[in-house]
């Protein structure tokens, strides 16, 4: 991983790493991620082919300071901002829970800018045909956020994002738990950013997206239920659905080889 940079924007500078080789890839995180939150065997894997930049959201890290609220087409212009700072007029884009509802706005918006698009563990809307389906109110993911303890709040975040036979494995919840401490989401960003989430509605929208995509999905995500990513797949047009059956929310930390293959394969396709 290369060190962190600033891409200097209209809005303030946002931090992002970089790293590999080939064409351009942009990442983009969820609720509470940042550049370290993408495991280091799925951004090895990604780098041997990529280009790669995840870039951390307003807020976070060192990126820009933010008060107040903010929408999600906010965070998809911050992309673009990103974007525009590197230098690159088009990219692969990778959007991954809330960071898929980003990216959502971004095709929709700037689809000239977007080369091949994957969203992962993500959804269209606050509800698809069996009700509420995606889970911004899960108990452990609000509550890791909005608890106050931070021995507890890992503890919860991850039950939240990974599934309880791969979270138990000698290590791994250490291997997290460093991971998502090592750059500082302040507690009112990651509710602004829980609001923004829960207000993302592209589902009226998504038909018109030409972009090649691809869904990846975890079975067994409770964050937001596999039911939300079958209904995203299927709301764009040709878009290819990949399930990974036993993962949970963040399913390229628990099956970063077989995630990695996937992109790579999609976007060179």
């Amino acid at each position: 991983m290369t060190e962190i940079e600033l891409a200097e924007t209209p809005g303030g500078p946002l931090a992002y790493s970089r790293r590999g080789a080939g064409e351009p890839l942009l990442l983009i995180q969820g609720v509470s991620g940042h550049h370290r939150m993408w495991s280091e065997p799925f951004l090895a894997g990604l780098a041997e082919h990529f280009d790669v930049v995840a870039f951390d959201h307003r807020g976070i890290g060192r990126s820009r300071r933010v008060d107040g609220d903010f929408s999600v087409a906010d965070l998809a212009g911050d992309a673009v901002a990103v974007l525009d700072a590197v230098g690159w007029e088009t990219a692969h884009v990778l959007g991954a829970s809330m960071g898929g509802a980003v990216a959502q706005e971004l095709v929709l918006a700037h689809p000239e800018r977007v080369r091949r698009l994957v969203l992962c563990c993500t959804w269209a809307g606050p509800e698809d045909a069996a009700g509420a389906t995606w889970g911004l109110h899960q108990p452990n993911f609000v509550a890791s956020a909005t608890c106050g303890e931070r021995a507890l709040a890992i503890d919860l975040m991850v039950e939240a994002n990974l599934s309880s036979p791969f979270s138990a494995g000698e290590g791994r919840h250490e291997e997290f738990a460093a991971a998502a401490t090592s750059v500082r989401v302040p507690g009112p960003v990651t509710v602004a950013q829980m609001r923004a989430a829960q207000a993302h509605d592209a589902r009226d929208r998504l038909a018109g997206v030409a972009t090649p995509t691809l869904v990846l999905h975890g079975t067994v995500d409770t964050v937001v239920l596999r039911e939300a990513g079958e209904r995203l797949a299927a709301l764009i047009p040709g878009a290819a659905l990949e399930l990974f059956d036993g993962a949970g929310h963040l399913l390229f930390w628990e099956q970063p080889d077989r995630a990695a293959a996937a992109v790579t394969a999609h976007l060179l396709s």
